[in-house]
């Protein structure tokens, strides 16, 4: 009996014009990339420190001129860390930011490069329905935009977002379809 009414069901679907709906094809976002630095910045991510300080990027960059790093994988006399902290602070501190902060900020974006390290980050992911993009999860730490492309194979464009608080710092803000 219960096969019956499945079938009379079916029967009655059709001829009244009902037809099965396709599920929508699903779009996949990738997005990579985005931890690119400026070349006059040696690698440091400056755009996030700097943001991170909640300081233009040239004010930071103005401020590192006057520092002496040490090499990949060489660590800095007592001498030259004072005096690497008094050439930030001496062009930071105007600006409201104290020894505290520039450490906090400066240790958070720490890397060795040389180590095939990177500076903390959070891959962004997202969405594509009826050709509207939805930023599931806006990630962290993109120094500059990364490259988005959808399995159709239609580029977008990454938009980013710079803050003061590191967990949201470097975020994806919007993606508009190219």
């Amino acid at each position: 009996m219960r096969v019956r009414s499945v079938a009379l069901l079916v029967i009655i679907l059709l001829l009244s014009g009902c037809a099965a709906v396709e599920p929508a094809a699903t779009t996949t976002v990738t997005i990579t990339g985005g931890l690119t630095t400026d070349p006059v910045d040696g690698g440091r991510p400056v755009v996030l420190v700097a943001a991170a300080l909640g300081v233009p990027t040239e004010v930071f960059r103005e401020a590192f001129s006057g520092v002496t790093p040490a090499g990949a994988g060489n660590d800095v006399s007592d001498e030259r860390a004072l005096a690497n902290k008094a050439a930030l602070l001496r062009v930071l501190a105007p600006y409201g930011i104290s020894n505290g902060q520039l450490d906090a900020a400066s240790n958070f974006y720490r890397y060795n490069g040389s180590a095939g390290e990177s500076w903390p980050h959070e891959p962004a992911t997202a969405t594509v329905s009826n050709g509207v993009v939805t930023i599931t999860n806006a990630g962290y730490g993109y120094s500059s935009a990364p490259t988005v492309t959808l399995s159709t194979g239609q580029t977008a464009t990454a938009t980013l977002a710079f803050g003061t608080d590191t967990a949201t710092n470097g975020s994806i803000a919007s993606i508009t379809l190219d």
